[in-house]
């Protein structure tokens, strides 16, 4: 099934937050007045009752062969799973909205990768940064946590390193959101042709424009670039990823992993034969305007999968940050339709 559907609004997020907010100012009201606890006990049930209460996002490590790997975690455990993959060059808390917006009713987890975000930071010498190994690390933190079965939200570098979990164990995988996560060759234009230079001859030459692309202007282009409205984004997106871009040693091991992205074109016929033989019911939600990954990278997923739902939003690289009501919505719709 391809479907396209109007944006949804903030309205409900927002009532939802003005109910909590009145709730609160209406007990303090009633006690200002000389109500008992008796007489405000109805309102003060409806505030303790744990289909309304908050789903606190907590924040946690654990150490994978030495290893510590920081991830966010919300929602009840025994509700179906959703694990979020961030891209480059940010880290889990591209997801620090996303996830309290899908807490209630999914088990939430996002990890950073090694070198991103809160995670270690070993040095090249002394770890493998290729998306081979983000993805093992990633299969074992899952089987640390004892996570089973799960959907797969895919963003930029969530893209190769969740489709090579989804290929390998698809028996796993309940369904898949892909959000600007390229799988074709049409989703890769001129763009990457500095890439393409580097992976044919890596070089000083070839890297110098590429380390371009750890300057503070190109992380805020990243994010502003093709959204409708720049006044919306927030500054503290930019600034955090440039400071851990900025950490000693963290150039190095950004262009290792530019340099073996290019590992990643010639495993598209094996993710596009997975996609075909197993189906995996897939959301799509992809910002149009993304220079990154156009969407010329989206189309082709509806030659392959046959339950899919598809969105092309007016906006750019990073969607949640101007369209996460939207997809969240959708999430919050489609993902129960699929898992048991």
């Amino acid at each position: 099934m391809h479907q396209t559907l109007a944006p949804v609004t903030g309205d409900t997020a927002a009532r939802v937050g003005r109910r909590g907010f009145l709730l609160a100012g209406s007990i303090g009201a009633g006690m200002a007045l000389g109500r008992g606890p008796a007489a405000l006990a109805h309102n003060v049930q409806q505030a303790e009752d744990p289909r309304d209460a908050p789903h606190v996002t907590l924040h946690r490590t654990v150490t994978l062969d030495g290893l510590d790997i920081f991830y966010r975690e919300a929602g009840p455990k025994d509700a179906p799973t959703i694990v979020l993959l961030h891209g480059f060059p940010t880290s889990s808390q591209m997801f620090r909205n996303l996830i309290p917006a899908l807490a209630d009713r999914f088990h939430v987890v996002a990890p950073d990768y090694p070198g991103f975000g809160n995670s270690a930071m070993p040095s090249v010498r002394d770890f493998d940064y290729s998306f081979d190994n983000l993805a093992k690390v990633v299969e074992s933190f899952l089987v640390k946590l004892g996570i089973e079965r799960y959907s797969l939200y895919l963003m930029d570098y969530g893209g190769p390193v969740g489709f090579r979990l989804a290929a390998k164990h698809p028996e796993k995988i309940e369904t898949l959101i892909v959000q600007n996560a390229n799988a074709y060759d049409e989703g890769l234009r001129d763009f990457w042709d500095p890439f393409r230079a580097y992976w044919n001859d890596r070089n000083a030459k070839t890297a110098e424009p590429l380390e371009g692309f750890l300057q503070l202007g190109v992380t805020k282009w990243q994010y502003t670039h093709g959204v409708r409205n720049e006044a919306a984004i927030s500054p503290d997106t930019w600034t955090v990823d440039q400071y851990q871009l900025d950490r000693p040693g963290n150039k190095e091991i950004q262009l290792q992993l530019f340099y073996d992205y290019g590992s990643n074109p010639p495993f598209y016929p094996a993710w596009q034969a997975y996609f075909r033989e197993h189906q995996p019911p897939t959301l799509i939600v992809w910002g149009k305007n993304d220079h990154i990954f156009p969407a010329e990278g989206a189309q082709p997923y509806k030659r392959d999968l046959k339950t899919l739902e598809f969105h092309l939003l007016d906006t750019g690289h990073f969607a949640l940050e101007e369209d996460g009501d939207f997809i969240a919505a959708r999430i919050r719709d489609f993902v129960p339709k699929h898992t048991a």
